[in-house]
């Protein structure tokens, strides 16, 4: 094993003689010098693992070494040493992105626990965080076995989600192969409960918030206390990828609360994000909103009144609060919205539904270059990130902030990757959703759906008398028959929504408040 390698620079480097040796007697190899010139000399032709690098020094101070060598080698760990305390050293060196500050006199413990915590950073992660799963893994298990109640699936989800990204960190594809596996039975088990429970809580007082329910139970109580509020619904937004994207928010605004709520079934759009802004299940806005509503065959665009069904909730809940309501397509729009942004932001609140996500998960299935670039869940995360970094949602969140509006981001359902076919046969008219499906005469493998015979019965119009609803469970997606094995190599490993899944199902909701 080679030794790491360090470049001390001080001007006094020979009262530091008993902190070398001690280094050394621990394996590792100090290389000492006196001048900020010199040392750039030796970072020219040595590689360094970390420099050590007295602040005040004689010709080149500290602070010009530091600038100078990240010009070098802009890789190499500087843990910068000083006798001085004041705050404008320390953040001009913080500024050139060192490592470390250690105040002298510093003892040979504080130089070893530095190296370590900079060196041995990933190794020491690495191995805590296996550690830390493994015991996490076995009490998931025994949760699992035991889990009766909404509340709990969605704190089971919660963690799913958390050792998901700890594990990606640390890049253990064996350890990552067992959390999939534990995903995959927590999806199964989970399918179980929804059989059971999911018709239920349209009658059961102590039901989760399903997706009528978020604007009258979560949303409006917050618009009613503050004086702006800005609603960012992203569609087809997974909890794992709002959680990418809150990390981002955070420079801006400090979370009050997060609400995950459950998404109604089927988990589409045209269910439940019309759900959310009417306050209606599908049932009612097909009863009540004959004039709007387009059942699934009908023809038209199936998500194009959603302003107008928040006009009308707020309308039946008397509050004659000004807003407005933008949905964003694709970047053109989005600038648009951001240029535009004086003329809305003295409402009461406004709604923004930011289409990128969606428009992602189909890109996906069409288009080759976004298939590779979306390979797993992780890349299809870094690529919600990348786009939110570069996006006009966050240019909104930053002038929102500077206003001090309240911060409301949700979404409407999620999505999950589809990796095997269920065989499903019916008549041409039944939907062509890859995870749900809704008519006449449906023939299905029992096993591999929830399927739901009076539709009414969970709040969904029947278009006919004898019209069923069935929905796939897990990471299925349904292919019929006839060119089953075209439609299987092509839709394969795609992400859809529309079936039952932690995935789709349990989606965020979070409250946050401008940082001062």
């Amino acid at each position: 094993m080679n030794k790491i390698q360090i470049l001390w620079v001080d001007d006094e480097i020979n009262l530091l003689k008993p902190h070398i040796l001690f280094l050394e007697k621990k394996n590792y190899t100090v290389t000492p010098c006196t001048n900020g010139a010199d040392a750039l000399d030796l970072v020219e032709v040595n590689s360094f693992d970390v420099i050590f690098l007295d602040e005040n020094m004689p010709g080149l101070s500290g602070l010009e070494t530091l600038t100078a060598i990240k010009n070098i080698s802009s890789n190499i760990p500087i843990i910068m040493i000083t006798k001085s305390e004041e705050e404008y050293l320390m953040e001009e060196a913080i500024g050139s992105k060192i490592a470390d500050y250690l105040i002298k006199p510093v003892n040979p413990n504080q130089i070893l626990l530095s190296l370590k915590k900079n060196l041995d950073h990933n190794r020491l992660i690495s191995e805590r965080t296996t550690i830390n799963y493994q015991q996490e893994f076995r009490k998931i298990s025994m949760e699992l076995a035991q889990i009766n109640s909404y509340d709990e699936w969605i704190e089971i989800y919660k963690k799913l989600v958390h050792w998901e990204l700890e594990l990606e960190n640390i890049d253990d594809a064996g350890l990552l192969g067992i959390l999939e596996s534990q995903k995959q039975e927590a999806n199964q088990i989970f399918f179980k409960f929804i059989k059971n429970n999911y018709a239920n809580w349209f009658y059961d007082k102590d039901a989760p918030i399903l997706s009528h329910h978020l604007f009258k139970q979560v949303i409006l109580p917050e618009i009613d206390k503050n004086e702006k509020s800005l609603v960012i619904l992203v569609d087809n937004l997974r909890y794992d990828q709002y959680v990418m994207i809150e990390k981002n928010i955070a420079n801006y605004y400090k979370k009050q609360e997060e609400t995950p709520f459950y998404s109604i079934l089927p988990t589409a759009t045209h269910y439940a994000r019309n759900a959310i802004f009417s306050g209606l299940t599908p049932l009612e806005m097909s009863t009540k909103h004959k004039d709007i509503w387009l059942n699934e065959n009908d023809e038209g665009g199936k998500n194009m009144q959603e302003e107008e069904f928040l006009k009308r909730q707020l309308k039946s809940l008397n509050k004659d609060y000004t807003f407005s309501y933008h949905k964003i397509t694709n970047s053109k729009t989005g600038k648009e919205l951001v240029y535009n942004y004086n003329q809305y932001i003295n409402n009461k609140f406004n709604v923004v539904v930011f289409n990128f996500v969606d428009m992602l998960s189909h890109a996906k299935t069409d288009t080759k270059v976004i298939k590779e670039l979306t390979i797993n869940d992780k890349a299809y995360r870094a690529l919600t990130e990348t786009w939110f970094l570069n996006s006009s949602m966050l240019e909104l969140i930053k002038k929102a902030h500077k206003d001090k509006v309240k911060l409301i981001l949700t979404t409407d359902h999620g999505t999950i990757n589809c990796s095997k076919p269920t065989q499903v046969i019916g008549t041409k008219a039944i939907a062509s959703n890859l995870r749900y499906k809704t008519g006449r005469s449906i023939t299905y493998q029992d096993k591999d759906v929830y399927a739901e015979h009076n539709p009414k019965h969970i709040f969904l119009p029947q278009e006919h008398i004898n019209s069923s609803f069935i929905f796939a469970k897990d990471n299925l997606f349904f292919v019929f028959p006839n060119n089953q094995n075209h439609y299987t190599k092509y839709y394969k490993d795609t992400y859809q929504h529309g079936g039952v899944s932690l995935e789709e199902m349990i989606i965020p909701c979070a409250i946050f408040n401008p940082k001062n």
